[in-house]
């Protein structure tokens, strides 16, 4: 079975060649397959695409928002990290405060009307200078709703409790490695109508043999460009942090994906990728003197011999 990046870039070639052209929810369009793994071994590296660079301070400031059980931009923000911005900033321009230019589907005219593009830059640039100086704006439009973070840590029951999963599944590790109930699920049915952005990695689920531990993800929805790189990288830190804590070796990165598409307007950019030829993985480092993921900021990890080639800038879809 092909492995590491090679795999990644073999889906985006089986997409290119098999994939159904489909309509989505952002009027861009896609070229999709349905059900796909790939699979990577942590110890051959750390698994940060090479043939584009891929920004490991943005990787690492999100999962660590995650971890905090973070559902606000703010956090973000503040670490120069504007990969959520999107989300926020449409529930802000839908609502009755907001009494700027018109901004509907702004994602995609500001890819083909350069003078509605210069409008939405500046009402983004005063969305966020908001976000990061009104502590009162921030809490109203800068929360994204139950996602993420809220589900791994803060996951409520009909009974009014709630559920710290990642605490939870970190515990069943130290205290009960063989079991298959290492999973935290993001996917809560009753709070999805509430999210800015349903999760798209849905699920999660570790596996400990030989004193390693691996982890796999199901992801419902996967933009092979932009977001699963992203993913790939996210969930193997999110792997050597447990293992470090639980006294493990890493093992495997599992990433399974329901709907893998590439939208059309990443298409060009996908191509010029595949041309570019495969680099060494890049090795991590972790602060050993923190002991638990909770404890963990972005200055513990440290990432060397990182030389990817450029990156590739694609537009968002909203």
């Amino acid at each position: 079975m092909v492995s590491g990046e090679e795999a990644y870039l073999s889906l985006c070639n089986y997409i290119l060649k098999n994939g159904n052209k489909k309509e989505d929810r952002t009027n861009t369009g896609t070229i999709s397959v349905f059900g796909h793994q790939m699979r990577f071994d942590l110890n051959k590296g750390f698994p940060l695409l090479t043939t584009k660079k891929v920004p490991f301070r943005l990787v690492a400031s999100e999962l660590l928002w995650f971890i905090k059980g973070d559902t606000n931009i703010r956090y973000l923000l503040e670490n120069n990290n504007n990969i959520w911005n999107e989300w926020a900033f449409e529930r802000w321009v839908k609502s009755a405060d907001y009494t700027g230019p018109d901004m509907s589907d702004f994602g995609n005219r500001a890819q083909k009307d350069p003078a509605f593009k210069e409008l939405y830059i500046t009402q983004m640039e005063y969305f966020k200078e908001k976000i990061l100086t009104d502590e009162s704006f921030a809490k109203l439009y800068g929360e994204l709703g139950a996602v993420y973070g809220k589900q791994w840590r803060k996951w409520e029951t009909t009974r009014g409790e709630t559920i710290d999963q990642l605490k939870e599944v970190i515990a069943s590790i130290r205290n009960n490695p063989d079991s298959r109930r290492h999973i935290v699920s993001a996917w809560n049915p009753e709070d999805v109508p509430h999210m800015a952005l349903p999760p798209c990695h849905t699920l999660f689920q570790f596996y400990i043999a030989d004193g390693k531990l691996s982890c796999q993800l199901y992801q419902r929805s996967a933009d092979v460009f932009l977001g699963v790189p992203f993913n790939i990288a996210s969930y193997a830190l999110l792997t050597h942090l447990i293992a470090h804590e639980c006294g493990l070796e890493v093992g495997e990165f599992v990433h399974t994906l329901g709907d893998a598409h590439i939208y059309s307007n990443h298409i060009a950019q996908v191509k010029t990728q595949l041309s570019r030829e495969v680099k060494s993985q890049p090795q991590l480092f972790l602060n050993k003197e923190k002991k638990s993921i909770f404890d963990f900021e972005l200055e513990d990890f440290e990432l060397k011999n990182y030389n990817p080639h450029p990156a590739i800038k694609a537009p968002i879809a909203v």
